[in-house]
């Protein structure tokens, strides 16, 4: 039985070659791009469990397929991990910012993507199936993966999901950074000094007026409170 399929968009032959050897052993399916554009299309026809994605490609770059995914309803719940062989936290941070549930940076070892793949997977599968949680005008419902905030649809990234729901199960109390990432990213992700800051702020953009409820404790982490709107 498939441990899910995987689409790699990248323009290097040998790399995904690589990739196709290492996950297929690891029981994983295949797809594969050479381009951003065929990769764009095959991920809203085939619609993989996962997206391992190239910065930097002529034509469409990583960057803007990322942004065309979380666009599109039917790919927007998509985990995309970004590949790049630039280093700058500048880089990380606006694939973050744009949705990549991770980053890896090149060269890297084919075990530690395929470990950081099942992580992504297993924090992506592994909603709870609980009743909606309701805090103030903010409705996240587990089983069916919504939010919303006011009455409106909030869209936001399998990571993002996994922040907010780990806030708002807890709401009046305050998570350290340290928390949220054992709860929303697992230790096996890739963790730096501004990855939750940066979700936290996309989180925030997203909900509009409603981001006033996550409060930031200075030196610690957050907290969501339910009667910040009403203040």
């Amino acid at each position: 039985m498939t441990k899910g399929t995987v689409l790699v968009i990248d323009d290097e032959k040998d790399l995904i070659e690589l990739l196709r050897y290492n996950f297929e052993r690891e029981g994983f399916d295949i797809l594969e791009a050479a381009d951003g554009t065929s990769g764009l299309r095959m991920a809203r026809e085939q619609q993989p469990d996962m997206v391992i994605l190239d910065l930097m490609m002529p034509g469409l770059d990583g960057l803007e397929v990322c942004r065309e995914l979380r666009s599109d309803p039917t790919t927007r719940g998509l985990p995309i991990i970004m590949l790049t062989a630039r280093a700058a936290e500048a880089d990380r941070v606006v694939g973050l910012e744009l949705g990549a549930d991770d980053y890896v940076t090149k060269p890297f070892s084919p075990r530690e993507l395929v470990a950081r793949v099942k992580a992504v997977l297993r924090r992506t599968a592994g909603r709870e199936e609980t009743q909606q949680i309701r805090c103030g005008d903010l409705v996240i419902d587990a089983e069916r993966h919504e939010v919303s905030c006011a009455g409106k649809r909030v869209d936001l990234t399998a990571t993002e999901f996994k922040i907010l729901q780990y806030l708002a199960s807890r709401a009046g109390r305050v998570a350290s950074r340290d928390n949220i990432i054992d709860a929303a990213l697992s230790r096996d992700a890739a963790i730096f000094d501004r990855t939750i800051d940066v979700h936290i702020t996309s989180i925030r953009k997203k909900l509009g007026p409603g981001g006033t409820m996550i409060e930031t404790v200075r030196g610690f982490g957050y907290r969501l409170n339910d009667r910040a709107q009403e203040e």
